[in-house]
């Protein structure tokens, strides 16, 4: 049904017959699961992603607290 790359042997408007199209059906199947599988995988990194942004941000207010302290203790100390 398909050639060494995994194209059609002949165009689809020569596509005849059952087997074909149960052929045909069952690509489009294939395709089907793998981008719904690239979808999920999207979904994920997106989440990750996310966690990681408000991870770095929790990190960045943190630090710059400590700074703004560290600077407040030492002017006070220095007056």
């Amino acid at each position: 049904m398909s050639g060494p790359n995994g194209d059609p042997q002949y165009p689809l408007g020569e596509v005849s017959g059952e087997e074909d199209y149960a052929a045909l059906d069952c690509m489009l199947d294939q395709i089907n699961y793998c981008l719904d599988h690239l979808e999920e995988k999207n979904d994920l990194l997106h989440a990750q992603l996310q966690d990681l942004l408000e991870t770095n941000r929790q990190a960045r207010r943190e630090f710059q607290e400590q700074m703004n302290g560290s600077g407040n203790t030492a002017k006070s100390a220095g007056s």
